[in-house]
């Protein structure tokens, strides 16, 4: 059962008769009634409310399997019927379901779904992951909350990842299963999806960085400014159109291996420890090892020499400072932002101007929308390090206002 919003089960026809109330709400609701000021406001309402209702649901999901209702509707299984009711693919239900399953020992998932706190695409990857790791579940929970639903999978999966007993077998599993397919969709588009190994995704990014960072020059030059999407689109197509036996892409354009020196000398990954190509994902010790002599892979190890602390007197970072902020800060600074490096901006917190050095703890990465608003709009990162919120001049939490009044920002 669900539990009433004032103590105590609701019963099915109570839920009915909020239906009725929301139906009416839906029917009548005319956006255009709405003034401009509030439409910001009522849009935040209705995004909780339907985090409320996709919560109710996903909570009563192995409810409805275990119901057995579903046969007798002559469903072949629980997750199409809860498809064709959703309105949803069969794929999509299947993991609806599957994270129902596991909320029984996940109070924290459960908990932020009765408050209407996170969305289904949050919940189904905290549950996947908080699954085989419970202790990561409050803190990915919270990310959730700040974090892009892009960066919270990447969390999940090194969650998954250093969670499994066999990393080896499971990136074994992932090279047999390798795939690429492709469809056209219901507007007549073509599409292009590939899965596989990190180590292969980390050679493909490899060679289209180059084109994409092309793509972008020539662009500015001719005064067009498109997504990065659209840059990397093009990228791909000048790959396939480059002729047999053509030179390699230049090897500048690299991946970063991030592991521990813990890890790497023991084999395996521990604890929070890591082993990945930033960026990408998780990939085992051993995939590791056998990359470090491999000419498109920069190798940081923990541990090792602190650029943290060393001060540049050029206005650009130093290499070693590049990777060291490339590990820290693989997209924007600005909290739920999930730009990537490549078209991120490195930015001075104290203007090169006023300081001539460059600290990496005084550096943040702002992709170009934010390094325009914090340029020309006066707007910045609110004090501190690593991703935090971006507020407008007039907020308390300004740099500005909180080093007039003396008080830290919220």
């Amino acid at each position: 059962m669900l539990e009433h919003m004032f103590g105590g089960p609701v019963t099915a026809g109570e839920v009915t008769s909020h239906e009725a109330a929301l139906v009416r709400l839906c029917r009548d609701f005319d956006p255009i009634s709405i003034p401009l000021t509030d439409a910001v406001a009522v849009y935040a309402s209705l995004a909780h409310m339907e985090k409320l209702i996709a919560g109710a649901k996903l909570r009563l999901a192995a409810r409805v399997e275990e119901s057995n209702e579903w046969r007798r509707q002559g469903h072949r299984r629980a997750a199409d019927c809860l498809a064709r009711l959703s309105g949803t693919s069969a794929g999509a239900a299947h993991t609806e379901l599957a994270a129902s399953e596991q909320l029984d020992r996940l109070p924290g998932t459960t908990d932020a779904l009765r408050h209407g706190t996170l969305s289904m695409a949050q919940a189904t990857v905290i549950a996947d992951a908080a699954s085989v790791d419970p202790a990561a579940e409050g803190r990915l929970v919270a990310k959730a909350v700040r974090a892009s639903v892009k960066e919270l999978r990447e969390d999940c999966a090194r969650v998954k990842s250093a969670a499994d007993p066999d990393a080896d077998a499971r990136f074994e599993r992932i090279r047999r299963e390798r795939s690429l397919r492709t469809f056209t969709d219901h507007d007549g588009a073509w599409n292009l999806h590939a899965r596989g190994p990190i180590d292969a995704g980390a050679r493909v990014m490899s060679a289209l960085q180059p084109l994409i960072d092309a793509g972008f020059a020539t662009a500015r030059d001719d005064g067009r400014r498109e997504s990065p999407d659209a840059y990397a689109f093009d990228a791909l197509v000048r790959l396939a159109e480059r002729p047999a036996g053509a030179a390699r892409t230049n090897p500048k354009y690299v991946g970063l291996l991030r592991v521990d020196v813990e890890a790497l000398t023991r084999g395996e990954v521990k604890g929070e420890e890591r082993c990945e190509i930033t960026g990408l994902g998780p990939v085992p010790v051993r995939v590791a090892r056998q990359l470090l002599g491999d000419a498109v892979l920069h190798l940081v190890v923990t541990r090792g020499r602190d650029v943290a602390t060393l001060v540049h007197l050029g206005r650009g970072p130093s290499a070693a400072q590049k990777l060291a902020l490339l590990w820290t800060q693989p997209t924007c600074s600005r909290a739920g932002c999930d730009q990537p490096w490549t078209f991120a901006e490195i930015d001075h917190r104290t203007p090169w101007a006023d300081s001539h050095q460059t600290v990496l703890d005084g550096l943040d990465r702002l992709c170009r929308h934010d390094h325009r608003l914090k340029t020309h709009h006066g707007w910045a990162l609110v004090a501190g390090s690593g991703k935090r919120d971006m507020v407008p001049p007039d907020h308390p939490a300004h740099p500005d206002n909180t080093a007039h009044t003396g008080t830290d920002p919220p």
